[in-house]
């Protein structure tokens, strides 16, 4: 059985999207996620039918958004965060994104095939903050690996 690495991160914006305040990071979307879906070992990210995810909320504030994507590897995430034109984004991000208190990056392995639900994320999101790492939910500085392969019989 393969593994995928599963990553979920959250924004909280400076204003709505609408907003002239945000257009940068709005401007940024399609270039970026662009970037993402032809970078190596990109699998899937959250969408809706002809647009982002931007328009999914799962937290009372509107302005918290939250990313949701699934990658073949823990060092193709790493190369496409930072060391792609991602980077240029994380350094523009205090433009658009107020400073947030608590965890907003989590990651878990998830049996390749599998889509990641938002409410799984926020729950992974609310056990990093409360416990710390742990195989449940992790992060860049204190990974796990993935679960061993197990050879189907």
């Amino acid at each position: 059985m393969t593994y995928h690495l599963a990553q979920c991160n959250i924004v909280k914006l400076k204003a709505p999207l609408d907003s002239p305040v945000v257009a940068g990071f709005v401007a940024a979307l399609d270039p970026i996620n662009a970037l993402a879906g032809v970078a190596p070992g990109f699998v899937w990210r959250l969408n809706v039918d002809g647009g982002y995810a931007t328009s999914i909320r799962v937290f009372a504030d509107d302005r918290i958004l939250l990313n949701l994507s699934a990658w073949e590897s823990m060092e193709a995430l790493r190369q496409y965060v930072y060391q792609s034109d991602h980077k240029d984004i994380l350094r523009r991000r205090r433009e658009w994104a107020d400073c947030f208190d608590g965890v907003q990056t989590a990651m878990w392995w998830i049996r390749a095939g599998t889509i990641p639900e938002a409410t799984e994320a926020v729950e992974r999101l609310e056990s990093l903050e409360r416990l710390g790492p742990t195989e449940h939910a992790f992060n860049f500085r204190t990974p796990f690996d993935a679960p061993p392969e197990v050879e189907s019989v």
